[in-house]
């Protein structure tokens, strides 16, 4: 395959604040050249399983990562997350909640629901920028996903 069509790390995102933080944050480190960002729910579950030009199926994607929002528009990140566990083609992708959310339904419901890691986001920049750059290292290059 192509590796200029690999996404590698998957931002669900609606704060384009927060994008620009994760973004900057994946970069220092080099490990944003194949981030792919949705900013809500329902063009993140189109991205996997609708007919639009970045639907996984048109493009034989698989992100080694979903970083995913909870507090989404359309569809929000609980309904995202149930929708990638309950299908057989995306059920082992790591997610990784990154929230504002520290509520403990939330947190509860995440886990329930299937999610490997769930971060809640620090205010602070550069507590943030460490955090997202200590994600994606650990994910893209630590972790070992089932083949």
């Amino acid at each position: 395959m192509d590796q200029t069509h690999e996404v590698e790390i998957l931002l669900v995102e609606d704060s384009p604040e927060d994008v620009e933080l994760t973004m900057r944050a994946l970069t220092s480190r080099h490990l944003a050249n194949q981030l792919f960002v949705c900013r809500d729910g329902a063009e993140a579950i189109d991205f996997f399983f609708g007919a639009g030009p970045n639907a996984l199926r048109e493009i034989g994607v698989t992100p080694k990562v979903i970083l995913l929002d909870l507090k989404l528009p359309k569809v929000d990140g609980l309904e995202v997350l149930r929708r990638l566990r309950g299908d057989e083609r995306t059920r082992t992708i790591p997610v990784v909640v990154l929230t504002s959310s520290a509520e403990e339904p939330d947190i509860a419901a995440a886990y329930r629901l299937g999610a490997n890691s769930y971060i809640v986001k620090p205010v602070d920049f550069e507590a943030f920028s460490r955090a997202v750059s200590d994600l994606g290292l650990y994910w893209l290059l630590l972790n070992q996903p089932p083949r």
